[in-house]
């Protein structure tokens, strides 16, 4: 059964995959070998989970009793490389 928890957890990290795929290999494709496909490829699929993070996050809050720090920290890993990474490990626990 799917539970609000584990989408949120699989969407953290497609949202993570796609933020690396798209910062570390399509951008530099884009300006070192002048072909944005892979951009816009990308863009969108990363600009859509993305989207789905941060509504996750705000459900997850009250769910998971998270405090201020705790969210934004949450919601701060979404714009850093390998931050939702990180939530995964630190502020996603799983229940039993």
């Amino acid at each position: 059964m799917l539970s609000l928890l584990n989408i949120f957890r699989a969407v953290a990290f497609l949202e993570g995959v796609s933020y690396i795929l798209l910062l570390f290999i399509a951008t530099p494709i884009k300006y070192f070998a002048e072909n944005d496909q892979y951009v816009k490829m990308l863009g969108m699929p990363h600009g859509i989970l993305f989207m789905l993070y941060v509504v996750l996050a705000f459900m997850m809050r009250s769910e998971l009793k998270w405090s201020n720090t705790i969210f934004r920290n949450v919601l701060l890993a979404s714009i850093i490389p390998f931050g939702t990474f990180y939530v995964e490990k630190n502020y996603l626990k799983p229940t039993s």
